[in-house]
Formats: structure tokens, C-alpha cells, sequence
């Protein structure tokens, strides 16, 4: 069988110009980054008639897999070989998870977003532009106070972290400005890893270069003696910050394996950020196909919440279907069967498993109110009867069930899937948010915690309670939340699978990102700096003597 990497790299894709070219795309509109990569300019958004945006997630993951970026791109293919006009807008991977465990994020199989490596590592330079603008604040942070302070700058009430896109647990707690007077001055400090930041999720929210500009002029950077916040404007960084993010705010087009234009661009995650790739990349999309495909990050409690709350209230958008990606294998796995046995037919574990899917679907479909189709992802080990236990359990709230061969088939085997997403774009929805950024914040995260994840209750830490009061009396109250959760659990526990009930999420921080326009609260012991597993799989990633590069996945 063949991996991921030697498809990819097996496959004949075309120039770039020829991508362009078939949704309307002149020699002017792009900037080539070489033959097969091209950034598209910013006037695009702004053009024509908005195209149909459909939505894919998917259930809690597991280790065994439910293949959603596969499922999205092979979507779109099947949408274009039924002869839709599609565009495809994914997040960029970042360079953490593709050393780590996780690896890349380009699909997989014959659904793949290429050149595959490219996308995977540097690709155009976009998450170091974000780690550089990121950086420079923090310098010129550290830089104002060693300078003398003339904005009294209380050291120990510094919130901004430096940050790198890589796992690397060793930079979660430092102290720096060590050395003696001309190092700095000594204080505790951190890391987050790139995606994390607070810049990446500004750089996914701005609509424009004045937008970006004033969003990363709002970030709150500290705060004084007096308790009085500190920005990036009040540092005069925003400037200096932006000229590093003009060209990466460019949206970055592709194509799958099959020819469909595909948009790649920033890529926040949605366990600790907000999870989808940018508004501008978005918009784009949408202005040149009929249908865009997109996904958001991990499971619909993570990804589509924060997609459908935060990134769709600000942008004005909204999706016309919503795709729920599950696998029988990972609901087995819901259901308490270890992944050794996962090949063998296990009714009473699928269906002990089964409330993770329909509670998913039943989010999407009744809190938001958007026509939503299940995919299932088959494999050659599922049975009859277990498709059929899945189709009967989602039938009971009315949503149909489709399964998808993408990974082994490519756009032919998502042409159902695509003809049940157009029949869903045609009806009539109710789209509504899970909470009313006028509540408080305390009652908009025991919305989320209770219509989306299925808890009976919140808890906050002394420590969240006073972060929650000094942001209400600073006036941020009246913004959408940001959840930090573990990915594995609709609960703030990853070893609850399935889903739970009668549970409490425990607050134990809570922050702002004055610039993306949201509060963070930040449940359980989610951690903003992944660290790598024991056997990375860098370590399994090298180049051949000819340049080219193996083992990637």
C-alpha cells in the first residue's frame, strides 16, 4: 500500500496559473511562489457573488481516526466532479503536530491538498512571519522596560508569551534577562507554540491590512502598577508588526489531486485557540466557487463551536450545511473498545459509542440550526450491521448518513456525499449562536459547557474569579468566549469518552485577547505549549541524496 507521501509525490498536478485560471484568476491577481504554490491578492474578497460554505467536523477524536481534512478535501473533488464549481479552504499545518504524533495535515490518500511537503513544512513562510511579529512585540515589550519604563510596566503582570512553532515542553516556564544589567531585567516568562498566540488568531480574524493594524494595536500586552492595560499601540509595535504580516496575509492557493483550487491560510488550534484557517482565505474562496468546503479543528464541541460562535459572528458568514465525520472504528473506541480490537464486529460497543456522534450532530442541527449530513469514513473491517446500527441511530433526529471511500478513491468516492450536501444547501435553515455576546461571561461559557458539551455545571478557580471581574470592569464583557479544553472529551477530563453527563468544567483561567476580540478560558490542564511524544516522528522524516523528503505523513 501506498503512504500518503508517495502518492502525493507520485501525482501529476498542475502549474499554478492553470489553478488560477479555472476560477476566474488573472496574471495579476497572484504572486507565484513557485511553480505549484501562489498567493492571491486581497481585492478578490471584496468582488461578485458569494458562493455556498459548507462546513465539515467531526465527532471527539481518538487514536483511531476519523479523517476530516480527507473527508473535506475528497468532498470538494466530489463536489467538482459533479460538476459544482468548488474552491477547498483549509488551516496551514503547523510544524508542532508534524514532528510530533499527529503529523501533517494535508488529507490523506488520494485526497490530499499538494505539493503535500511543501504545505507541510515551510510552505510560505506565513507561521514565521506570525512567530517574528509575535516576537518583536515581546522584545520591544522587554526593550520599553529595560529602557526605563516610562509606562510603569508591573514585570510580574506581563500576559504577552513569546512563542515557536514547535513542541517544545522546555519553553513552557523560563526565566529570562538573566546576566546582570545589560541582559535585561530578570522576570519569569513563557512560551506558547505559534498557533497559539494571540497574533495567529488576529492574523485569522482580519479582514484587511487597517484591520489587521488596529487588531494587533488592541492586544493587551501587560498591565502597570496601577492595573491600568498595556498594548502593542501604546508600545508603537503595531506598525513594524503588520509591515512582517503584509504578504503573509495574502491567502495562499493550491490544488487537491485532482485539480480543485484550494485555499491554505493561517491555522490556529482548535483545542486552544479558535480553530479555523483565515477569514480573508474564506471570503476569497467564496467570491470564486459556487461551493467552498472548509473544516475546523478537532471535534464539533471545539472546532465548529469556535467556527460557528466566533469566526462566522465576526465575518458575517454562514454555512449553508454542516458534515459530521465519524469512523465506526473510533466509536468503537467511544463505546470502550482498545484500538488492538477494533477490527472485529462489536455491536454493543458501537452502540455505547454512538451518543458521541448523535450528540455532535444533534448540535449542529438543533442549537445552531444547520441541515447537517453524517460521512462515515468506511473501512474494509466494518460490517453491514454496523453501518446499518449508525444510519438507525442518526435517522432518529432526521439526519442522513453517507459513507465516503475519499482516502482510497478520491472525488469518486465522495460524489454521494457531494450530491447529499448540495440537496442540504437547498433548504431552508435557522442559523442561530449558541450564546448572546451581550450575557455575561460566566453565562456564555455555561452555555457552551451545557448546550454543547453536555455538562450539568462550571466551577472557576479564585484565580479565574478575579481574572473574570477584572476583565468585566475593564469592559471586555461583551465579547465572545474562547474554550481551551482537551480535544479527547466533550468534558474538561480526556479520559471521559463518549458522551458524558453530570459533569462540571473546571475554570481555572481566564484571559484576554483584546486583538482577536475574545475572552480565553482555559479549563482542566490544557497546556498552550504541546511538548513531543517519546518517539517523535521527526525522527522517522529525512531527505534522500536526490532532495527528496521521506517519511513524512
Amino acid at each position: 500500500m501506498k503512504t500518503d507521501i508517495e502518492i502525493a509525490q507520485e501525482a501529476k498536478i498542475s502549474p499554478i496559473s492553470e489553478i488560477a485560471k479555472k476560477v476566474g484568476l488573472s496574471e495579476n491577481d497572484i504572486e507565484y511562489y513557485g511553480k505549484y504554490k501562489a498567493k492571491v491578492g486581497l481585492n478578490i474578497m471584496e468582488k461578485g457573488k458569494d458562493g455556498k460554505l459548507i462546513l465539515v467536523t467531526a465527532i471527539t477524536p481518538t487514536p483511531a481516526g476519523e479523517g476530516k481534512t480527507t473527508t473535506t478535501i475528497g468532498l470538494a473533488d466530489g463536489l467538482s466532479r459533479i460538476g459544482k464549481k468548488t474552491v477547498v479552504a483549509l488551516r496551514e499545518p503547523s510544524l508542532g503536530p508534524v514532528f510530533g504524533i499527529k503529523g501533517g495535515a494535508a488529507g490523506g490518500g488520494y485526497a490530499q491538498v499538494v505539493p503535500m511537503e511543501d504545505i507541510n513544512l515551510h510552505f510560505t513562510g506565513d507561521f514565521h512571519a506570525i512567530g517574528a511579529a509575535n516576537n518583536l512585540l515581546a522584545a520591544m515589550l522587554d526593550n520599553h522596560i529595560f529602557q526605563g519604563n516610562s509606562l510603569g510596566i508591573d514585570p510580574s503582570k506581563i500576559t504577552l508569551h513569546r512563542c515557536v512553532d514547535m513542541n517544545d515542553r522546555q519553553l513552557r516556564y523560563v526565566e529570562d534577562g538573566l546576566g546582570g544589567p545589560k541582559s535585561g531585567v530578570p522576570r519569569k516568562d513563557f512560551f506558547d507554540i505559534t498557533v497559539a498566540s494571540e497574533v495567529m488568531a488576529v492574523f485569522c480574524l482580519a479582514t484587511s491590512i487597517s484591520d489587521l493594524k488596529a487588531r494587533l494595536s488592541r492586544m493587551i500586552v501587560g498591565y502597570t502598577y496601577e492595573g491600568k492595560p498595556v498594548t502593542a499601540g501604546d508600545l508603537k509595535a503595531a506598525g513594524a508588526m503588520t509591515a512582517l504580516l503584509k504578504d503573509a496575509l495574502k491567502p495562499n492557493l493550491v490544488q487537491t489531486l485532482e485539480g480543485t483550487p484550494a485555499f491554505v491560510h493561517g491555522g490556529p488550534f482548535a483545542n486552544i485557540a479558535h480553530g479555523c484557517n483565515s477569514v480573508i482565505a474564506t471570503k476569497t474562496a467564496l467570491k470564486l466557487g459556487d461551493y467552498v468546503v472548509t473544516e475546523a479543528g478537532f471535534g464539533a464541541d471545539l472546532g465548529a463551536e469556535k467556527f460557528l460562535d466566533i469566526k462566522c459572528r465576526f465575518a458575517d458568514l454562514k454555512p449553508a450545511a454542516v458534515v459530521v465525520v465519524a469512523t465506526v472504528r473510533a466509536l468503537k473506541m467511544h463505546g470502550g473498545v482498545p484500538k488492538t480490537e477494533l477490527t472485529e464486529e462489536d455491536l454493543p460497543a458501537l452502540e455505547r459509542g454512538l451518543p458521541n456522534l448523535l450528540r455532535h450532530v444533534s448540535n449542529m442541527k438543533n442549537v445552531y440550526g444547520l441541515p447537517t449530513v453524517v460521512a462515515v469514513n468506511r473501512f474494509p473491517t466494518d460490517t453491514d450491521k454496523e453501518i446499518s446500527l449508525v444510519i438507525e441511530k442518526c435517522r432518529t433526529l432526521g439526519v442522513n448518513v453517507v459513507l465516503s471511500t475519499v482516502w482510497a478513491e478520491g472525488g469518486k468516492g465522495g460524489e454521494e456525499l457531494a450530491r447529499e450536501v448540495v440537496r442540504l444547501s437547498e433548504e431552508k435553515s435557522d442559523f442561530n449562536f449558541c450564546y448572546q455576546t451581550s450575557r455575561p461571561i460566566k453565562e456564555k461559557i455555561s452555555a457552551i459547557v451545557q448546550k454543547i458539551y453536555g455538562g450539568k455545571d462550571v466551577v472557576y478557580t479564585p484565580e479565574a474569579e478575579e481574572e473574570i471581574e477584572k476583565l468585566t470592569a475593564l469592559g471586555f464583557a461583551d465579547t465572545p468566549v474562547c474554550m481551551a479544553k482537551t480535544q479527547y472529551s466533550f468534558s474538561d477530563d480526556q479520559s471521559l469518552l463518549g458522551a458524558p453527563e453530570n459533569f462540571t468544567v473546571t475554570v481555572r483561567s481566564v484571559r484576554i485577547s483584546a486583538g482577536a476580540g475574545f475572552v480565553v478560558a482555559l479549563t482542566g490542564n490544557i497546556m498552550t505549549m504541546p511538548g513531543l511524544p517519546k518517539v517523535p516522528a521527526a525522527e522517522n522524516i529525512d531527505v534522500s541524496p536526490d532532495g527528496k523528503i521521506i517519511g513524512l505523513f
